[in-house]
């Protein structure tokens, strides 16, 4: 009698094999959002004030571009200096090549001795050099004045400001920083057995703020894994169009080959004590319960990696309700194969 009532007690379930897929195989990862390089901007010449700072923390600025303007007066006064010393040099070459090139003339007539002759040849000699350092000292000077506006290295964004008006600044004394480029990269850590499938180029995916899926691509693999964590870092470049401003922790995956994944609905899954299970329905419509190990996940499709093939018919909702050797119904009392018709 108790037999009969759990015969007539079966639950009407859906039925369906599981799909074949091709899935991307993906590695999870997490880490920082960091500048691809950071680019230090630091005065060059000692003690002079600053007089104008043309930009501030979050200006785009293009390389090339003036940033900040230094006091110049004392630089252009000794420029003036190095142009008259130059042009002194000048006159005292002139005036030792006119008593070099007599000196040459008379050489072996006895006008003039072989001392005197030697001594106006040197006296020359040492006008060219002094003319060449003049001409060095200037030009050193010329450059020291380009030195008082303070140029941005590449183009990019200024992340950080230590210029102040009226200060007077060392040589090296830093007065910007800024990300090369605008370009943000996500330093991943992931897990060192994954290390040696890790290509560059791959695509990885981030979730940025307001759950924004960013996409990217490996630029570099660590070459060293952490021994304190068993980690590596991975540094993905992020796509140019939707940047995220660095500084973020964020989570992520990178995706590996792609290759074919059996997968069944989350409602397929009944889950005890930890454990994954599905029922599977016979040719005399009883329900089997499965012990099944999962994988991959997209949206709402499981990975199977073991316990059933494509060809098990799997109780693709109300598991959770069967108990094992039930008697079932089929649904409609046809068999529907995830995505698409099998009878």
């Amino acid at each position: 009698m108790l037999a009969q009532q759990n015969e007539t007690a079966a639950l009407t379930v859906a039925v369906a094999k599981p799909a074949e897929r091709r899935w991307p195989e993906t590695v999870p990862a997490s880490g920082w959002l960091k500048p691809w390089h950071e680019a230090i901007i630091a005065a060059e010449i000692d003690g002079l004030r600053v007089t104008d700072v043309l930009v501030d923390v979050g200006s785009v600025v293009l390389k090339g571009q003036p940033l900040v303007r230094l006091a110049d007066e004392s630089v252009r006064a000794e420029l003036r200096n190095q142009e008259a010393e130059l042009a002194s040099a000048r006159a005292d070459l002139a005036k030792a090549r006119a008593n070099a090139d007599r000196a040459r003339k008379v050489q072996g007539s006895g006008a003039l001795s072989d001392e005197k002759i030697n001594e106006y040849l040197i006296a020359e000699e040492t006008a060219v050099a002094g003319v060449e350092a003049a001409e060095a000292s200037l030009e050193s000077q010329k450059i020291k004045l380009t030195k008082t506006t303070i140029l941005a290295a590449d183009d990019g964004l200024i992340t950080a400001r230590s210029a102040q008006l009226g200060a007077v600044v060392s040589s090296g004394t830093e007065l910007f920083r800024l990300i090369r480029q605008q370009r943000v990269e996500w330093q991943a850590e992931v897990s060192a057995r994954y290390l040696s499938r890790i290509k560059e180029g791959l695509t990885a995916t981030i979730v940025g703020p307001g759950d924004r899926r960013i996409k990217g691509a490996v630029r570099l693999v660590g070459p060293t894994v952490s021994t304190d964590t068993g980690r590596a870092l991975v540094y993905v470049s992020l796509a140019a169009a939707s940047r995220p401003p660095p500084g973020l922790y964020v989570t992520g995956q990178i995706e590996l080959e792609i290759t074919a994944a059996l997968t069944v609905p989350e409602t397929a899954l009944v889950l005890r004590d930890g454990i994954a299970y599905v029922f599977t329905v016979d040719k005399d419509e009883r329900a089997s319960r499965v012990r099944v190990e999962t994988g991959r996940r997209n949206g709402s499709e499981v990975e199977i990696l073991s316990g059933i093939d494509r060809s098990t018919d799997v109780v693709m909702t109300g598991g959770a309700f069967l108990s094992d050797k039930a008697s079932i119904r089929l649904a409609g009392d046809a068999l529907v194969q995830l995505g698409r018709e099998s009878r």
